[in-house]
């Protein structure tokens, strides 16, 4: 989970790969992090334009800025949704989520881990995204 602002990672879990386990593991991280009375917004990719996900979503308070996913389906992103402003600027910036992979990957030695096991791989994973964020840091301390 990053914040769209700045692109820090505000929660990192690993989790074993299932067909929903992203979205469960979003529901879970949402709930968290959500204020409960102040409405927020999640950015995510089309792999979450699900009836359940979105009306979850609604149910926490927050709206969901899902990238639509409309080939050969009817998309659980409505009009209320996609009609605002706001929901451009998420789609543009819902990007940023991958930056820390990307970085994670290249500089942080997650593309060919040395570690087995969902433990030891999840603190690797997650040391990862906290040193990505102390680097990113001074640059936003600078401006």
């Amino acid at each position: 989970m990053t914040e769209n602002r700045n692109g820090f990672v505000v929660e990192a879990e690993l989790r074993q790969v299932s067909g929903t386990v992203e979205r469960e593991t979003a529901k879970e991280m949402i709930v968290r992090h959500s204020p409960g009375a102040k409405r927020i917004t999640v950015g995510a990719d089309k792999g979450f334009d699900t009836a359940d996900f979105v009306a979850d979503m609604r149910d926490f308070n927050v709206t969901p800025h899902i990238a639509q996913n409309a080939s050969n389906r009817r998309s659980a992103i409505d009009h209320r949704t996609t009609r605002h402003r706001g929901y451009d600027i998420s789609q543009q910036k819902r990007k940023r989520v991958e930056e820390p992979f990307g970085w994670g990957k290249t500089i942080g030695g997650l593309a060919r881990p040395m570690l087995r096991g969902v433990k030891k791989l999840d603190f690797k994973f997650i040391l990862t995204m906290a040193a990505y964020d102390l680097i990113k840091l001074p640059r936003l301390i600078a401006t």
